[in-house]
């Protein structure tokens, strides 16, 4: 059993760095300072997070570091985590059992988005499939206050993907290719509207009555939950393969 829990866990800890290295690849990281996580199934509920001193395009799995729900590091590591990383991302894991991976975002056009009054429009099919899925959650200062914790998951609820106002962007998985195919679409979207309000939103087309919805009909969290499984996420690790090898030690 220990051999087979070890061996759960170092696969996680491979896809979590793939994870990191690809958020690099893809030009959303913000220096040392975002934070994505994983849960390692178990009675612990401990979970595996990026180091705060390590860029995200050399991540490795041996660099993760394991912490309980505390933000206590578990085994022997000399690494520091991201504080606010640990508020956040331990909010979400206490919270949801289906919430096995977290991503946290910084990005220029996820803040952007973040701060218009309007939030997410549904200006794009990206839009329309990110915005069904989304909360909100209002901003409260840097997240060390663990308080904010039962707020982050209240205001989540049932949904997947987040923008934290004033902040940035976050989604939820059952796995962390579920989890990133999210946050592309979330980023995607963003990027798509902030481009599109350069034109001024009064010369911008709205969708027709209903569309929205259709679209929401078309692509429910189990469809994309298995659309990252068997097609995305092996996809996206062939191409990190490709680009920026040797996370995986």
């Amino acid at each position: 059993m220990e051999t087979l829990a070890a061996g759960i866990e170092w696969q996680l800890r491979v896809d979590l760095a793939a994870a990191c290295r690809l958020v690099a690849l893809h030009g959303w990281d913000d220096l040392i300072f975002t934070h994505l996580s994983v849960r390692i199934p178990g009675p612990e509920h401990h979970f595996l997070i990026n180091p705060y001193d390590l860029m995200f395009e050399e991540m490795t799995a041996s660099a993760l570091v394991r912490i309980d729900m505390h933000g206590n590091a578990v085994g022997a590591t000399a690494a520091m985590v991201n504080p606010a990383g640990f508020t956040i991302h331990s909010a979400l894991h206490m919270a949801r059992e289906d919430a096995h991976a977290v991503i946290h975002l910084h990005t220029r056009c996820g803040q952007a988005v973040s701060a218009m009054r309007d939030g997410l429009l549904p200006l794009t099919q990206t839009a329309m499939i990110a915005a069904h899925d989304l909360a909100y959650h209002a901003y409260e200062g840097i997240a060390t206050n663990h308080d904010e914790r039962a707020r982050l998951a209240a205001d989540l609820a049932d949904r997947h993907s987040m923008l934290l106002r004033n902040h940035g962007t976050l989604s939820v998985g059952a796995s962390i290719g579920a989890a990133f195919l999210r946050i592309y679409l979330l980023e995607r979207a963003c990027e798509a509207q902030v481009a599109a309000l350069s034109a001024g939103r009064e010369h911008l087309l709205d969708p027709a009555p209903g569309i929205a919805e259709l679209v929401r009909d078309q692509s429910p969290a189990p469809a994309m939950e298995a659309l990252a499984a068997r097609l995305a996420w092996p996809a996206l690790r062939r191409k990190l393969d490709r680009h920026n090898p040797g996370y995986a030690v």
